[in-house]
């Protein structure tokens, strides 16, 4: 049996259901349980990052690169939330310094995606960036949408991916019908550091360009988080 911890828990275009993964608190290993849970139960027990789970979980044997954390599960159940200080540990443990060295894979200036046929170390980093190097910003390109761009600390820029962060999404996007995405970039601003994780999505053509797309998985500012962000609205 693995004690788990929700390092991610993202959304699809439907509601039905959220991908999560867990980081292992005994080995460090990051897995992703599948099949996916289903939202409703997640919301009915108030599940978000950093909740801790306990189960039987075991990587795939047929996984394909670059999603090698996909996992069988069963007995899965929910134990309550971590604290602040364990979910910071966790989330430094798995740091990688770049999003390049992370996934094993140099990427282009302006350059979002893996293409298909090339190999990648995994589908899920986490990097720590000062507050000053996030951006959440609306979509030029597609007025009403929500987008991420931030620099690694390699210098590398990485403009307009998008915010699969369940909670964090729908707090921005929230604000940003509300006229007010002023006030998620100033809480960021106000933060000692930020953790991302970093995903990669499954293989998806976009115009002539097919692979696995850069998305923004989670989003942690420490010291402060905003209540709001990690609830369920009505």
């Amino acid at each position: 049996m693995r004690e788990v911890i929700i390092t991610d828990l993202t959304r699809f275009s439907s509601d039905e259901n959220v991908c999560t993964a867990v980081i292992d608190i005994n080995t460090g290993e990051c897995l992703r349980p599948m099949p996916y849970l289903k939202s409703s139960r997640c919301q009915e027990l108030g599940i978000h990052p950093g909740a801790i789970l306990k189960g039987n979980l075991s990587l795939q044997p047929d996984r394909e690169n670059p999603h090698i954390e996909d996992a069988n599960y069963s007995n899965l159940n929910f134990h309550g939330a971590c604290s602040g200080d364990q979910f910071l540990q966790i989330l430094e443990n798995s740091l990688s310094d770049s999003v390049s060295d992370g996934f094993g894979f140099d990427f282009d200036v302006n350059q979002k995606h893996i293409p298909h046929d090339q190999e990648a170390n995994c589908s899920i980093i986490t990097i720590k960036i000062a507050p000053h190097q996030l951006t959440i910003h609306e979509d030029q390109y597609k007025p009403g949408k929500v987008k991420a761009t931030f620099t690694d600390n390699s210098g590398h820029r990485y403009s307009y991916l998008s915010i699969t962060d369940r909670g964090f999404h729908d707090y921005a996007k929230a604000h940003q019908d509300d006229g007010r995405l002023n006030e998620v970039t100033d809480l960021i601003s106000q933060q000692d550091s930020i953790y991302l994780r970093v995903g990669l999505s499954r293989v998806w053509e976009v115009g002539d360009r097919n692979g696995y797309w850069l998305q923004v998985n989670g989003i942690y500012s420490f010291p402060d988080f905003h209540e709001e962000i990690r609830s369920y609205g009505s």
